[in-house]
């Protein structure tokens, strides 16, 4: 059983850590957004462009999907294994006393960014892939007017916003809790672990909170 878990928490950290290079590559590409609007209109549908259709492109994209699924999947696994496991014996639950608010609801955060990506998915993704898009001045697909327009909407930037927040906690756990478990925690170099892992937490959720909300009133304010 404790090699079963083991191996789930491998997978875990693999995917996790795969995931979070992702988002380094993903914020930069969204970062042409902030760009004056005819060139980021430009380079940003080229990036997409470029992203769906070079073929190396593809299959880290495969790669990609199978690493959020597989988080996913056994996020969901090892915590059903953990709710057994405690069962009802404790009658009081003392882990505030230990361990961070973030670690004690990676369950909410995760549900959080789930939704998030399904949403998210299905404004972007799907209406690239399945979708009848107008052509920019190049020929590219323009799924900068869609990403532009979204950001328009009040809602929609709460909606991004807080899934953002929630993603902020869950990397800054979820990156001390890989590194332990590939081993990397080790009392030499775990501060240096931990300034990794908060500056990448930060940059990354700033980053990506940053670019809506520069859109939404840099264009109201036009």
């Amino acid at each position: 059983m404790k090699q079963t878990t083991l191996t789930y928490k491998l997978v875990m950290a693999a995917t996790g850590l795969f995931l979070c290079f992702f988002l380094v590559i993903h914020l930069l590409g969204n970062l042409q957004l902030l760009l004056p609007e005819s060139e980021a209109r430009e380079q940003f549908n080229w990036y997409s462009h470029l992203l769906s259709g070079n073929i190396l492109i593809k299959i880290i994209s495969y790669v990609l999907y199978l690493s959020l699924i597989g988080h996913a999947f056994y996020a969901l696994v090892i915590t059903k294994k953990n709710i057994k496991a405690n069962g009802s014996s404790y009658v009081y639950d003392k882990r505030s006393q230990v361990s961070s608010w973030n670690s004690r609801n990676m369950g909410i955060l995760g549900t959080i960014i789930l939704i998030f990506l399904i949403i998210h998915f299905k404004d972007y993704w799907y209406e690239y892939k399945f979708g009848s898009l107008p052509l920019d001045a190049k020929g590219n697909k323009d799924l900068y007017s869609i990403v532009i327009s979204s950001f328009q909407q009040g809602w929609y930037i709460i909606i991004y916003e807080l899934s953002f927040l929630a993603l902020g906690f869950h990397l800054l756990h979820g990156f001390f809790s890989a590194s332990r478990t590939l081993g990397l925690y080790h009392p030499k170099y775990a501060r240096v672990v931990r300034f990794f892992g908060w500056v990448y937490s930060i940059l990354i959720t700033l980053g990506f909170m940053l670019i809506p909300i520069y859109i939404y009133f840099n264009l109201n304010a036009l």
